[in-house]
């Protein structure tokens, strides 16, 4: 279907030739020679673009735009005009006009304004598609070799990157080959850690940046140096952080972004209270055995985690200031926001947000989250939809405003899981879908990341013969009982605690204000 122009200028007959030349590339325009005759035909037909002429007789262009903005906003107008007053453009623009032309005009100009407002979106999807298509087979070749580390991050990036991109060109089918690669990247990613994570965690000189030591790491260095807040937000993803990147932007400039490990289990119990602690899980056990709950332990998993800082701070040498909150609901936010002005007395000033783990697991138990956000995009846009509404935005303001830098970090991310795999466990065993612990567990090994000595990884060790078991890329683990209920009904949700690039590498991210 052609698209349809209405033009309004009280010169329109001098404009012939260009609305010849505009029919002749088959859009269907309409002409008009004031204001008002503009608003009668936008109140008489649907319009895909709006050129008005800025002076015209009666109505101004200025005042039209007003009229017609409030009866189809969503419609792009072009103003046209003979003058290049600043003021005129500035009325203009905040009238919020699609372009801005003067007058004399051309043809082409015209034609240029008509693609970029309407077949841009057309334009970029094709081009997007194009260059992944490229990309695509790069992506290919590099997966098929052995990638360490920092490759790894590389690559994910690079899907992060793509899987946005994509998501804006509205192209299904690219979407689903583009799935079937990050599903490819991700089974190779399950063998890179299997085949190093008891390496890594027994050799803490050869030990990437992990939970148990990217405090240590790269935020002390910085606290010796100059005040510091830390934001933890639980649960976030990279390509969460990439969405909420660009409202940050206003507020600060990103110095580094890089990526660390969640250990293993990828679970809020054991990634987070690491990084506070800086130290693994049966460490923690050993120094505080008073304040570590294992999985059969009644109470919070994570209601120590002040207490592992402040030794962690002591262990390090640290002698500055610092607090430590907490936010686990709306009210706490809005009063942290209240009182932010103390914050800035301290030399750290640490900040868990648990909204996306809660997001997360409200989008498995409850029906509307799920209806909500029933997809990887729609998940993005709800948790940024959150985020431009939260006390937490509020936060990252006031600091802002304060000079002061900020560390964005996380304990694990989640991942949507797909297939269901059957394990077989008795009463003690914990009731996680992406792990594991027990001491009569039953199923196929291929399926699982097994650690048959829960000492290799330093984690607890509940009975003599418990062992850990993980899964790997998007499966989720059952029970055979009532299995294909369970399987249905956990499928396509958000989950954490095993191995995907999605769980494990984790955005860790310092911006300074603006």
């Amino acid at each position: 279907m052609n698209s349809t122009i209405l033009w309004a200028d009280d010169e329109i007959e001098l404009l012939k030739p260009h609305v010849l030349f505009l029919e002749e590339k088959g859009y269907e325009v309409y002409t008009v020679t004031s204001g008002n005759d503009a608003i009668d035909r936008v109140k008489e037909k649907n319009f895909d673009i709006i050129f008005l002429d800025e002076n015209m007789p009666g109505l101004t262009g200025l005042e039209t735009l007003n009229e017609i903005k409030t009866m189809v906003p969503s419609v792009p107008v072009v103003m046209i005009t003979k003058s290049e007053e600043e003021s005129i453009m500035e009325d203009a623009i905040g009238a919020k006009i699609s372009d801005y032309l003067i007058k004399p005009v051309n043809p082409k100009q015209i034609l240029l304004s008509i693609k970029k407002n309407l077949d841009e979106k057309r334009l970029r999807s094709e081009k997007t598609t194009s260059n992944y298509q490229q990309e695509f087979r790069q992506i290919g070749m590099t997966l098929g070799g052995r990638l360490d580390l920092e490759e790894w991050k590389e690559m994910f990036g690079k899907l992060v990157y793509w899987e946005l991109e994509l998501e804006k060109s509205n192209d299904p089918s690219m979407e689903e080959i583009f799935k079937m690669q990050k599903e490819e990247a991700n089974a190779q990613f399950c063998k890179f850690v299997e085949q190093n994570y008891i390496d890594w965690i027994q050799d803490e000189d050869a030990c990437p940046d992990m939970s148990h030591n990217i405090f240590k790491r790269k935020i002390y260095p910085t606290l010796k140096e100059e005040s510091l807040f830390i934001m933890l937000i639980d649960n976030l993803r990279f390509d969460q952080w990439k969405v909420l990147q660009p409202v940050l932007s206003e507020f600060f400039h990103v110095e580094s972004e890089d990526m660390f490990m969640s250990i293993l289990p990828t679970a809020t119990h054991y990634s987070r209270n690491a990084f506070f602690a800086g130290m693994m899980p049966s460490e923690i056990e050993r120094m505080y055995p008073n304040l570590w709950k294992n999985e059969e332990d009644e109470g919070g998993k994570n209601m120590a985690e002040e207490s592992f800082l402040e030794g962690h701070l002591k262990r390090l040498g640290y002698q500055g200031k610092f607090s430590y909150n907490k936010i686990t609901n709306l009210g706490k936010g809005k009063k942290l926001v209240d009182q932010f002005a103390n914050l800035f007395q301290n030399d750290l000033n640490v900040i868990v947000y648990n909204f996306v783990d809660m997001l997360s697991h409200a989008r498995t138990d409850m029906e509307v989250i799920r209806e909500l956000a029933d997809d990887e995009s729609a998940y993005r846009d709800l948790t940024l939809s959150w985020f431009k509404n939260s006390p937490l935005l509020d936060m990252f303001k006031k600091i802002a405003e304060n000079g002061s830098k900020v560390v964005i970090a996380t304990d694990h991310g989640t991942v949507n899981v797909k297939e269901a795999i059957k394990v077989v466990g008795d009463r003690q065993t914990n009731t996680n879908l992406r792990y594991k612990l027990g001491k009569n567990l039953n199923y196929n090994a291929k399926d699982v990341f097994e650690i048959n000595r829960p000492e290799d990884i330093k984690l607890p060790k509940t009975n003599v013969s418990s062992k850990w078991i993980f899964a790997k890329n998007t499966d989720f683990i059952c029970y055979p009982n009532n299995f294909n209920y369970y399987a249905n009904y956990y499928r396509n949700t958000f989950q954490h605690g095993g191995i995907s690039l999605e769980e494990v590498m984790v955005p860790f991210v310092s911006l300074k204000a603006r």
